[in-house]
């Protein structure tokens, strides 16, 4: 106790306080108090203890029952004796019971090191939020990508007024593409879609003027191969050349 005092006084001082005196109300709660003595860990420590006591009683008991023949022999014996038998006795109860101890305590310290990584382990809804804080809730990535899909698919309708020619199935494919001779080396793909967004394209090009030229093969060829925005990959330069040489001509017929 005086050395607990003296460390005590060494690492912060005199200190007086009566905070831990002061009675807490919530520590009288009788729904909290039923919870911690109905716990699962309350239940196994109180088994722990029963366990213990019935094992400690139980050899105190058959070793008192073992020397109990003994016991009739000492009526008439000196005090010498009887302390040296009871001695000799309560030695052998101590040895038992530490035995006993020991083997419960390994059994014990093997018990409370399995509870605490059990402890340790999530559960699969911690997992879960763990993941979901880690890659981000899928709704969220599931709505980010939504509008970013929408924020490409306005760039693309955006760059259909550049477009040379547009290629469609005709039912519900259509590719957009563009080629300025003078500054192009090869024609690009300025957009692409279908159904909606194919009939979108093609609602453009009639507004715009653009021609619409219907190449079954070579839009459905292109639609799966060229992405907006790329060139014109070389397997496809010849089909394509041919469209633009047929609406130059379209174009050159109508200026004439």
């Amino acid at each position: 106790m005086a050395t607990g005092i003296i460390v005590n006084l060494l690492q912060v001082g005199f200190l007086l306080s009566f905070e831990p005196l002061m009675p807490k109300l919530e520590k009288l709660s009788l729904i909290s108090g039923f919870k911690r003595l109905l716990s699962i860990k309350s239940v196994v420590e109180m088994l722990k203890n029963i366990a213990k006591l019935t094992v400690i009683g139980a050899v105190a008991y058959f070793t008192i029952k073992g020397e109990f023949g003994k016991f009739i022999g000492l009526w008439d014996a000196s005090p010498a004796a009887i302390w040296n038998f009871a001695a000799m006795v309560a030695f052998n109860i101590v040895l038992r019971i530490a035995l006993v101890l020991l083997i419960i305590s390994i059994l014990d310290y093997f018990y409370q090191r399995y509870e605490y990584e059990k402890q340790l382990k999530m559960t699969k809804q911690e997992v879960k939020e763990e993941r979901k804080q880690m890659d981000g809730d899928p709704q969220i990535k599931s709505r980010i990508r939504s509008l970013q899909r929408e924020m490409a698919r306005r760039r693309m309708i955006q760059e259909i007024p550049k477009a040379t020619v547009v290629i469609t199935n005709p039912t519900y494919i259509a590719i957009a593409i563009r080629y300025e001779p003078d500054t192009m080396q090869t024609p690009k793909v300025v957009a692409k879609g279908k159904r909606i967004i194919a009939e979108k394209i093609k609602k453009t090009a009639l507004e715009l003027g653009i021609p619409i030229i219907e190449d079954k093969p070579l839009a459905r060829a292109m639609y799966d191969k060229v992405e907006p925005g790329s060139d014109i990959p070389i397997e496809f330069f010849t089909a394509v050349a041919e469209v633009l040489a047929y609406v130059y001509r379209l174009k050159n017929r109508t200026a004439a």
